[in-house]
């Protein structure tokens, strides 16, 4: 195998860095689509004050109502000492509230106020424009089916 060839041991993953790494390495588009999302949605929640990481706090803590610091870093893709001090902010701005876990005495828990669940309304409604628009041309399945593919990957990354 020459040196510009990389392969996971599958035949169909094998591909040639140097003449086809934009078109056939999954990563460069995962990215550029990560990268153009980010752009364009921090362009519709700056209005709202929001950066993309505050957007996440936001959404994780709706999809989840009670999280703790660290499940919030795991969910929101971010850093610990970045979620303390996002979710440190948002307190400050009236956004979120802490508890001590029931369960477990040890753990702090974040939960939105009723003024964070407003805004991640708002934001959600944003959020919602830019999901409608992208994806316009691509059915149910093919969505279900990418989502599949990219949970695959997801998990598999933890291997690799």
């Amino acid at each position: 195998m020459s040196d510009d060839t990389v392969s996971n041991h599958a035949p169909h993953a094998v591909v040639t860095l140097e003449k086809r790494m934009k078109k056939d390495w999954p990563f460069y588009w995962v990215s550029r689509v990560n990268a153009r999302y980010v752009q364009v949605l921090e362009h519709r929640l700056k209005p709202l004050d929001l950066d993309m990481a505050r957007w996440r706090v936001l959404m994780s803590l709706y999809e989840d109502e009670h999280l703790s610091i660290s499940e919030i870093a795991d969910y929101a893709v971010i850093k610990l000492n970045t979620a303390t001090k996002i979710v440190q902010r948002m307190i400050a701005d009236g956004l979120v509230v802490t508890r001590v876990r029931p369960s477990d005495g040890r753990v702090t828990e974040a939960c939105l106020t009723p003024a964070g669940d407003q805004l991640r309304r708002l934001a959600r409604k944003e959020a919602d424009e830019v999901f409608s628009s992208t994806f316009v041309n691509i059915t149910p399945d093919e969505l279900a089916q990418l989502n599949g593919l990219l949970e695959k990957v997801f998990l598999q990354l933890d291997g690799a």
